[in-house]
């Protein structure tokens, strides 16, 4: 290993990991990271380290993991596999990554290229169109007095818009064949594509959206809870991952 790869102030647990280490929280990004690697560990045994950072902390701000990730956000992947360790951001390209160096009988991938575009198509939308706008929305109905606010309006509308979208595309409304997962040929195979988008979407029903809405979303809600059922998806947003359940596993530079 390339001993100027990692900054003078990286905790050990991070430069002395073996193998893939995962820096992460918590979080809806971490949650798919965590569930993916809980499903590689069930289909092919994977091991792999963890450190947890607790984000009020601002370590993810700090110098040494500005040198891994110079966005300045969790999750991220160092696969101490190769020399010189590589690193991942991004918490999509992360599924991706894991997919491609990992999962080589295709359980959450696809072979198929024709399937494959299918696939990042999916993950993409969700990735720019989903994500950052219920984030979006989440700050504002958290952070604003007014819940009527115009930010807050915007935002839960444009998540409703892009929900909506997933809801034609579960249901089939406008190809008549009906899916319960979001790629793959026939009713759908689960996949990255799914997990990248559930990780955000599970508690839909709980972020203050209007109850006629969600009436309106049957099949995501049935989507939501069929993969809320596996028992990886549990493991990856439970107590493994949970700072105050596992503080030996927080890492602090001051």
């Amino acid at each position: 290993m390339s001993s100027n790869f990692y900054a003078e102030k990286t905790p050990d647990a991070v430069k002395n990991a073996k193998g893939l280490h995962l820096i992460t929280s918590l979080t809806p990004n971490g949650r798919k990271v965590h569930i993916l690697l809980e499903e590689l560990k069930d289909v092919y045994g994977l091991e792999w380290t963890t450190s947890l950072i607790k984000l009020e902390t601002k370590e993810q701000k700090k110098d040494w993991f500005l040198k891994l990730n110079p966005n300045g956000r969790i999750p991220i992947l160092v696969d101490n596999t190769q020399n010189p360790p590589h690193t991942v951001m991004e918490s999509s390209a992360e599924l991706v990554y894991l997919a491609s160096t990992v999962d080589k009988d295709y359980k959450f991938w696809f072979s198929d290229p024709i399937e494959q575009s299918e696939a990042y198509q999916w993950l993409i939308f969700w990735h720019a169109s989903g994500q950052p706008i219920q984030g979006q929305y989440n700050y504002f109905r958290r952070n604003t007095t007014d819940p009527n606010s115009h930010a807050t309006e915007r935002f839960r509308d444009e998540v409703l818009r892009v929900y909506r979208v997933l809801e034609a595309h579960l249901s089939g409304k406008h190809t008549g064949r009906s899916r319960k997962y979001l790629a793959g040929p026939g009713e759908g195979t689960y996949s990255i594509v799914d997990i990248n988008a559930w990780a955000w979407i599970r508690t839909y029903r709980s972020i203050g959206l209007p109850e006629d809405e969600i009436a309106g979303l049957p099949h995501l809600g049935q989507w939501v809870d069929r993969i809320a059922d596996r028992p990886a998806v549990q493991r990856g947003s439970g107590e493994r991952y949970d700072e105050e359940v596992h503080p030996e596993l927080l890492i602090r530079t001051d």
